[in-house]
């Protein structure tokens, strides 16, 4: 049964994603016998047609879509049939509903329900009245509906008798699934998203202040804003309401079910209006409400994912011997000092600020660790005491091959409480942990940053607001593809990055590591089969994610899959030469002819990428590493000035700008409206989290905290303001007066904002609108 039911999917996403059905087949096949979507990108091209990861992500969520319908759909059949009301054309009906709101509309008349006015008014026998009006045929209405009046049956006049066969037909008309169909579109395309602020709420919901009296469309509602209406609608802040023009509403469902012109029509108009109110519209709100919420938790997600891949995916030092600092002012500098895997050798606490202020004692000390240690790189902490810190440590003297860099510590303090660093350093307290991450962040990003909840690094959108359980789906795909797409040193790698290797469940991570703890190193791929649980399938799946750059067997090094060993193996003998000898000569390898090695199984696909990794085995696929500086001197946002312009790292990227760290302890915003000379629709067509960018400081406000960036090339173009250097590249319009940068209004159009507002209203529009 499932096989068939897979037949059925594959056939409607391959058209659904224009793709060819063998291949969504073979992804589908895989999927089910536990295949994980980095392997078959990577290594079952032939099957799937060179599928990206993001392709089979997509048929593997629609499988589970449809997997989740098929089983709604045989609950409603089972429900149906024990009703005896499961008819033929009723069965074929919900057998071809596409989607779970055509198969619920479909339902909700055989929907076991509590009473209602309907079936109350059914009781009274009002049905045959309902009926009678409802066909609409011309008769002596008050003489036919003067016949059900009974008071034994709760039928005093003819009033009530005419109210009941209404409530009957409300009912009929709110579950007719074409009027669901027609009106849930004039929800989507006419509705509106309305808020307005709660009586005594005005003061405590200040940071929802735009949001007090708004209207737009739900169709042009970005998942930011909707996420924010959402989160203070929970909060007791705001009333918010979804829904189209009444009239729209009523008119398309009397054009279906007003056919005549009479006194029963007119009372069918009259329960069409009973029905839009109480019943359709409620029922449509809370769907529409629903769907809204999914549709903007899966764009939060997407954001969310694309900055978690890019932070991930960031340069990294490499190996090096590294003196780790977390700064602070009154509690001092924690010192570690680790080696080239990440070893903790040292640590110790220095006091180079105020209120101590022993400067010279810890600029002997952090020397002397840097000779002691052979100490390549310095890893300061970019939190509290950051800049402070990083120009003591530029001042000492240190040795001009010591790299100072400063790593963004968000989610540092996370690790050092965590269960992770507890085990890891079990006599150790959380500032040494917290220094250790620092210094490991600088050394591999990747690395460090899998053993911290991807909540907690600070580059998402509204992620506390958005389904928890789609958000972890979605983080741990962008994880799993960035460990795999980068592939890990069995012999060194945590337990924590291992768990992320294809195949590789947290138990068996672990207990490779037992393994490698107990019997030293692996000395080749073959030998992780000795690993408890660790399986052919399993084997599988991992190893050709997992390096072992000091294995006799140089491909063990590399992405080439052991069950491809033996066709370069091949090769080389074609060629009458060692699988080394292939692997350094370029001569060698251009000498082969790769169509002499395409089989039923192996492609040129495969072939292409074998080729490309002998050239260049167990390549980083990462940036190389380039160091960064602040600018100096400026180390506060009472050292910044208006029209400043200074480097800066992206640190978050949402749906209206980016947020970019500057050295000053506190990320400023650049509004989307100021990314770039053109207009942007996406920012991450236009940034990414950890690019190094140049933005010029077009707002301050000190007491808030905010500061707004701009990276136009003249940002003030319009407003006359003097640059720093002195030059004044502003222009003012015919009337000389300036205008500020652009913001949205509540409609969403882009205008221009007057002089006559003031910096921290300014201000407000730029920053407090977006950061919530």
């Amino acid at each position: 049964m499932e096989q068939e039911n897979l037949n059925r999917w594959v056939e409607l996403i391959a058209k659904e994603l224009a793709q060819p059905l063998k291949n969504v087949k073979a992804v589908g096949e895989l999927l089910a016998e536990g295949a994980t979507i980095p392997f078959i990108a990577r290594y079952r091209k032939e099957l799937t047609g060179s599928m990206d990861e993001v392709a089979i992500m997509n048929v593997r969520d629609r499988l589970e879509q449809l997997r989740e319908l098929d089983k709604r759909r045989e609950a409603v059949i089972s429900s149906i049939e024990k009703q005896g009301k499961l008819t033929s054309e009723l069965m074929s009906s919900i057998v071809t509903a596409e989607t779970l709101a055509e198969l619920e509309d479909i339902y909700l008349p055989y929907k076991p329900k509590r009473k209602t006015r309907a079936s109350m008014a059914k009781e009274k026998g009002l049905e045959p009245l309902a009926q009678r009006l409802f066909n609409q045929e011309k008769f002596n209405l008050d003489e036919f509906a003067a016949s059900f009046v009974d008071s034994e049956k709760g039928v005093a006049d003819l009033n009530e008798a005419l109210d009941g066969a209404r409530d009957i037909i409300a009912e009929w008309v709110s579950e007719n699934p074409d009027t669901r169909k027609n009106v849930r579109e004039i929800f989507w395309t006419e509705g509106q998203v309305e808020s307005h602020v709660l009586k005594g709420k005005e003061n405590d919901g200040q940071k929802y202040k735009d949001y007090f009296e708004w209207s737009e469309p739900i169709s042009k509602t970005p998942s930011h804003r909707l996420l924010a209406m959402r989160r203070a609608e929970k909060e007791g802040v705001l009333a918010l309401d979804i829904y189209p023009p009444e009239e729209l509403a009523i008119s398309s469902m009397e054009r279906q079910h007003v056919k005549e012109e009479n006194a029963a029509a007119d009372q069918v108009r009259l329960a069409i209006k009973d029905s839009y109110k109480r019943l359709l519209r409620p029922s449509l709100e809370t769907e529409v409400r629903m769907e809204s919420k999914m549709k903007a938790d899966e764009e939060a997600i997407k954001v969310f994912a694309s900055n978690l891949k890019e932070l991930l995916l960031q340069a990294p030092l490499g190996q090096r011997n590294v003196l780790a600092l977390d700064p602070g002012f009154r509690t001092g500098c924690k010192v570690t000092c680790l080696d080239r895997q990440g070893k903790l050798l040292y640590d110790d606490v220095i006091y180079p600020h105020e209120p101590q202020r022993q400067t010279a004692k810890a600029a002997a000390l952090v020397k002397a660790l840097c000779e002691q240690y052979d100490i390549e790189a310095v890893a300061i902490g970019n939190g509290t005491a950051g800049r402070e810190t990083e120009a003591f440590v530029k001042a000492i003297g240190l040795p001009h091959k010591v790299l100072v860099v400063m790593v963004n510590e968000s989610g540092a303090s996370v690790y050092s409480a965590s269960e992770v660093a507890r085990e890891e350093f079990p006599d150790k307290d959380i500032t040494v942990r917290g220094a250790v991450s620092i210094g490991r962040r600088l050394m591999d990003p990747l690395a460090e940053l899998v053993k911290i909840d991807p909540k907690s690094i600070g580059v998402g959108q509204y992620q506390h607001d958005v389904e928890q359980t789609k958000l972890k789906q979605g983080l741990d795909d962008v994880v799993m593809s960035c460990v795999n797409q980068v592939g890990v040193e069995v012999n060194t790698a945590s337990k924590e990055l291992l768990s992320y290797v294809s195949g590789l469940t947290p138990a068996l991570a672990r207990n490779i590591v037992e393994y490698r703890n107990q019997n030293g190193p692996f000395k080749d791929r073959e030998s992780l089969m000795k690993v408890s649980r660790l399986g052919e399938k399993v084997f599988e799946q991992a190893a050709g994610f997992l390096r072992i750059h000091a294995a006799e067997n140089p491909l063990d090094s590399s992405a080439v899959h052991p069950e491809s060993y033996s066709i370069v193996k091949q090769m080389a003998a074609d060629l009458g030469c060692s699988v080394r000898e292939l692997m350094s000569s370029a001569e060698l390898r251009r000498q082969l002819d790769l169509k002499k090695y395409v089989t039923d199984k192996v492609g040129l696909p495969t072939l292409n990428d074998i080729l490309a990794e002998l050239e260049k085995p167990g390549r980083d696929p990462r940036q190389t590493f380039e160091i960064f500086s602040f600018t100096e001197g400026v180390n506060t946002i009472g050292d910044l000035k208006i029209g400043m312009t200074m480097p800066g790292i992206v640190t978050n990227v949402t749906n209206f700008g980016a947020f970019v760290d500057i050295g000053v302890h506190q990320d400023g915003l650049v509004h989307i409206s100021h990314l770039a000379d053109k207009f942007v629709k996406d920012p991450k067509e236009v940034v990414t989290v950890a690019q190094k960018v140049k933005v010029t400081v077009v707002e301050v406000d000190a007491p808030r905290k905010r500061i707004g960036l701009s990276m136009k090339s003249d940002p003030f173009a319009d407003q006359g303001v003097p640059a720093q250097d002195g030059s004044n590249k502003g222009k003012r319009d015919d009337k000389g007066q300036g205008k500020g940068p652009r913001r949205e209004n509540n409609r969403g159009e882009s205008k221009p904002q007057e002089k006559e507002v003031s910096m921290e209203e300014k201000l407000a529009m730029l920053v407090s609108k977006f950061k919530k």
